[in-house]
């Protein structure tokens, strides 16, 4: 792989807007940061799979209903398929013996979930690596998920147990503050772990949020109130820089939510981290995953890294996937 300039240096870039990876993989990339994902470190992170131990990443759909009620509840319809007596194949929902189903009203990105490319626009520069709002259209291709499905996602993952570590210090992190914590809290617990990093690992980030979630009223907005990675320069920095493929967290947004949107990179949500990694950087990055079996097995083998499969839905276009991941031991 070619050189990859430090986030500093995208900063100072005038040939593209600052602060963003447009062109670093190519004028016409669709990838991002799954571009650290080379061949070389996806054989090497097969080496993490040694006792067999499995762990699925992913909530059932229906896990999140009140926060996420800007997405409607989904309404699963089972059918059957009967042949008349003069061979016409129609419809019924009286279960017989071929039973079909359908989801109605499903949100792809309603519980366990990663973020495609087309999912924020800057309010700038547009999308990922030049892309355009007049781009967003079902049925093209152009920056949708389905780029990922065709592809594939596998390396390495590196679990970092914010949540646990915090507990084991006697200091919870504060959802209901909207708490955040920086590189320098990454760095801390990583130690702690004896967990180093690599070029290419998939970053998974555990808050404890969903038991948070679920203490909640579906119409309580404190639900919203959630504890994340802080969204300044040093938090960009510190992904870029790691070259880290894929950041997903057990909370709403990867960064905390509910505080005050203000940052190095502006006010509301302009400040926010999603602008700065999704349609600058390219960062793939997911939310509400499933994390506390494998934190309570990471915890009692004491080892924070696993071989990780991501396979978002073959869904042209599409803005948003459940995550379908797969952790392995």
């Amino acid at each position: 792989m070619k050189r990859i300039p430090t986030y500093a240096e995208l900063r100072e870039r005038t040939d593209g807007p600052a602060g963003s990876s447009w062109g670093v993989f190519g004028d016409d990339d669709e990838y991002g940061t799954l571009n650290f994902l080379t061949p070389e470190r996806v054989a090497a992170a097969a080496n993490c799979i040694k006792r067999g131990a499995v762990f699925g990443l992913d909530y059932p759909l229906d896990a999140f209903p009140g926060p996420l009620r800007f997405r409607d509840d989904h309404e699963h319809v089972l059918f059957s398929i009967m042949v008349t007596d003069d061979g016409v194949a129609r419809r019924t929902t009286e279960l017989t013996t071929m039973i079909d189903d359908f989801l109605d009203h499903f949100y792809p990105q309603g519980s366990s979930h990663i973020d495609s490319y087309r999912h924020i626009v800057h309010p700038e520069h547009g999308l990922y690596n030049g892309g355009t709002i007049d781009e967003v259209v079902p049925g093209s291709p152009r920056l949708g998920i389905g780029r990922w499905a065709e592809r594939g996602i596998a390396g390495r993952g590196v679990l970092i147990d914010v949540a646990g570590y915090r507990n084991s210090i006697g200091r919870p992190l504060d959802h209901l503050a909207s708490e955040t914590f920086g590189p320098d809290t990454l760095e801390e617990v990583l130690a702690a772990q004896g967990t180093t990093l690599m070029p290419g690992d998939m970053v998974l980030l555990r808050t404890g949020c969903p038991q948070h979630l679920w203490d909640f009223d579906d119409d309580d907005e404190s639900a919203l109130k959630t504890a994340g990675l802080a969204t300044g320069v040093a938090s960009v920095s510190w992904l870029w820089d790691n070259q880290i493929s894929l950041i997903a967290a057990d909370n709403l947004g990867v960064e905390g939510t509910g505080a005050d949107d203000t940052s190095e990179f502006g006010e509301g949500r302009a400040g926010r981290l999603h602008p700065q990694l999704i349609p600058l950087l390219g960062m793939v990055l997911g939310e509400l995953w499933k994390l506390d079996d494998l934190a309570a097995d990471c915890e009692a083998d004491g080892v924070y890294e696993f071989f990780l499969t991501v396979k978002p839905l073959n869904l042209t276009g599409g803005v948003g996937s459940p995550a379908n991941a797969t952790a392995i031991k």
